[in-house]
């Protein structure tokens, strides 16, 4: 099997998954807190981490020389997993999806600012159409809730934040020492900001399976897009990630009587043109 087609096997994973999440986060949206969400969710997936680990003898490749970097990318992905839950009931699907494609933008904009990465023309170029994107998006004063909107993109600047922070652990971490430091801090995070007030919600028997999705699709999502990434290049993978968007718009028409908004999905392929245009100047100046 090519490695493109194997791409396109773990990319159809990874956005089954996302909609999954979407789905399951908005159904218990009305019962569970974010933060209640995220706690279960790491549970759960501590739990398959743990069974993997013991059946494929994986421990060996957790590492603990590097737990700041784990630290600060955990607390930017849980900060932003919970903003991202957090405007699922209060923008459409669509928006929620669309906001946060900006966070290879945010990417662009860190690597300048605390790298010392160059802006060239490619990068601005990113910049500036996904900036223009995102507006088009929220279309602020008539473009939808407006705290549901700025929330969601705030989620994605989290997001850059744990992507960056990913990037530099892969340096020297496995996916499996990545992944059990992500469900076991996330974890701790959940009960220490799920409990503070002394009350925890225990999910009802109707809404257990959807906490269950959420736990299963959240840990398959990351799995799936770090194997596309690791068979074909990311300028084959992004194309296909941005498939989640018109796949949620259908969705959230079909689940939610979601309106198809012409605005979202023009502001979307500027994100994504940004995005791509700068991924195909970085691989043609490897390549050279």
């Amino acid at each position: 099997m090519s490695p493109t087609i194997q791409a396109v096997l773990w990319m159809t994973g990874a956005i089954v998954s996302f909609s999954s999440m979407a789905i399951a986060g908005r159904t218990l949206s009305g019962d569970l807190s974010s933060f209640e969400m995220m706690m279960y969710r790491s549970f759960i997936g501590l739990a398959i981490i743990l069974t993997v680990g013991a059946v494929f003898g994986k421990f060996g490749e957790i590492r603990v020389d590097r737990l700041r970097l784990h630290g600060l990318r955990n607390l930017c992905h849980f900060t932003g997993q919970n903003l991202w839950f957090s405007a699922l009931p209060l923008i459409t699907l669509a928006q929620l999806f669309a906001l946060e494609f900006t966070s290879p933008i945010w990417v662009v904009v860190f690597a300048a600012l605390f790298a010392g990465e160059a802006l060239n023309r490619p990068r601005l170029f990113a910049v500036a159409l996904g900036f223009v994107g995102a507006m088009m998006v929220a279309r602020p004063g008539v473009g939808g809730d407006p705290l549901g909107l700025a929330i969601a993109a705030s989620s994605a600047i989290f997001f850059a934040g744990s992507i960056v922070s990913t990037r530099m652990l892969t340096w020297t971490e496995t996916t499996f020492g990545i992944l059990f430091w992500l469900t076991v801090m996330q974890a701790v995070m959940g009960v220490v900001t799920t409990g503070w007030d002394g009350h925890i919600t225990w999910p009802s028997a109707e809404n257990w399976p959807w906490v269950v999705m959420i736990g299963l699709a959240g840990l398959l999502a990351h799995t799936c897009v770090t194997n596309a990434l690791a068979v074909a290049p990311a300028i084959v993978v992004t194309p296909m990630d941005f498939l989640r968007l018109p796949a949620i718009a259908i969705i959230g028409a079909a689940f939610y009587a979601e309106p198809f908004n012409v605005w979202v999905l023009l502001g979307a392929a500027l994100i994504f043109a940004g995005n791509y245009a700068n991924i195909w100047a970085e691989t043609r100046q490897k390549r050279s």
